[in-house]
């Protein structure tokens, strides 16, 4: 058996294989500009869809809604396009989710209000969840078993490549509207993927043979699930909360009459290029320290760096890129980190179905925080108190990891 998948893995010519991997990269790394973009924009493009200027209440308001309905339908997506992909194929749904995002961002240019904006954000984020689960499993299942670690390694950093791509086109472009014809790329990408990819052997090889009765929710498999959802769940959480309104909340430190371009897209660079730099480095600190050492160390140090950013500073200056580059490094880590950490605590039985449940379960709760930030900066008395509120997460994350085995 294990010939015979290896045999049906070499049956794909490299060149064909690096076609795949190219391509793959691009709908992975453009899901990360997709991701991020509305929350650089975020400041102007509200006043606009509303027609009329906006309190920091209300914007925290509305661009909870939209962010929060991003990370919705991104978990619908990771969960349902993973059914569609083992039923229809590998590269039919990689087809149908790259075109899904680019589709939608596109749309965003021509948006009339932000009601709109809410229903084009959802299918966005659908089919971001689809792309970087079905890349993942798709690269896996072409690619030779020596190279396998290092090009999916190499995958996942093309995210925060994305983020570090969204800094770039809001220094590019001042009008969000041509930000987001940037949906263009993606939509050729699914043409292309349709056109020239080769279907998974592997997936074509299947013949619905599971013999094994082994559930995620067994009660040997049931405490890591749970210990794996909470921490990833909580890491998302602040990530994303952070993430989403870093930018929103360097703008209310500028002086009135500032527009904050420049602030907010070199925040978001360093944003991407922490988790960049924070990817890349993770691999090393694990072989050094150990994979719960290691996350122990940086959801501690995200707790710290959280409370020095958000406490310390009152107006806009420059250390604020400073404690930004060094919280974004943290949280590359942390995602480096996790990809190895929680598949490893369940069986290769389960561990697919697992470790996607874990992954999109935290997405959920991900969402439901994200949205209540709105209240947040009501109820606490801005933007950096209610930030403040999502360095919780982690530490929460570090309880758990400290009192796993």
């Amino acid at each position: 058996m294990e010939t015979l998948e290896i045999h049906r893995v070499e049956s794909i010519s490299v060149s064909r294989k690096w076609l795949a991997f190219a391509l793959c990269v691009v709908a992975y790394t453009l899901s990360g500009t997709v991701s991020t973009l509305m929350s650089v924009y975020l400041p102007v493009a509200i006043p606009e869809l509303k027609g009329a200027a906006v309190s920091e209440a209300e914007l925290g308001e509305i661009g909870a809604y939209v962010n929060a309905i991003y990370l919705y339908g991104w978990m619908c997506g990771g969960l349902l396009f993973g059914v569609i992909s083992d039923r229809i194929g590998r590269k039919i749904s990689l087809t149908l989710v790259t075109a899904l995002y680019g589709l939608s961002t596109c749309l965003v240019t021509i948006v009339p209000d932000w009601y709109s904006l809410l229903a084009i954000r959802f299918t966005a984020g659908m089919g971001v969840g689809g792309v970087l689960l079905i890349t993942t499993v798709y690269i896996s299942e072409i690619w030779h078993d020596r190279g396998r670690a290092v090009i999916l390694g190499v995958l996942a950093v093309c995210f925060p490549i994305g983020i570090v791509t969204t800094g770039s086109l809001n220094l590019l472009f001042s009008n969000w509207r041509t930000a987001f014809g940037i949906g263009l790329i993606p939509v050729v990408a699914a043409l292309l993927i349709f056109l020239l990819l080769p279907e998974s052997d592997r997936w074509k090889g299947v013949k619905q043979a599971r013999g094994s009765q082994e559930s995620i929710f067994d009660a040997h498999n049931r405490p890591n699930v749970l210990k794996g959802s909470l921490i990833f769940g909580a890491v998302l959480i602040g990530l994303w909360g952070i993430f989403s309104w870093l930018p929103t909340w360097a703008q209310t430190l500028l002086a009135s009459g500032q527009d904050g371009q420049k602030e907010r897209g070199l925040l978001m660079i360093l944003l991407g290029m922490g988790g960049i730099t924070g990817g890349v480095f993770s691999g090393i600190l694990m072989n050094r320290f150990g994979k719960r050492s290691t996350l122990m160390g940086t959801f501690a140090t995200c707790v710290v760096m959280c409370g020095i950013l958000f406490v310390t500073n009152r107006t806009f200056s420059n250390i604020i890129y400073f404690e930004t580059a060094v919280l974004a490094f943290c949280f590359g880590i942390s995602q480096g980190a996790l990809s190895s950490y929680i598949p490893e605590l369940f069986p290769v039985a389960v561990r697919g179905t697992a470790t996607g449940f874990c992954f999109n379960v935290g997405r959920f709760f991900t969402a439901t925080a994200v949205f209540f930030i709105g209240s947040l900066v009501t109820v606490l008395g801005g933007f950096g108190n209610a930030l403040l509120v999502f360095s919780l997460p982690f530490a929460i994350a570090l309880i758990v990891t400290f009192r796993s085995k």
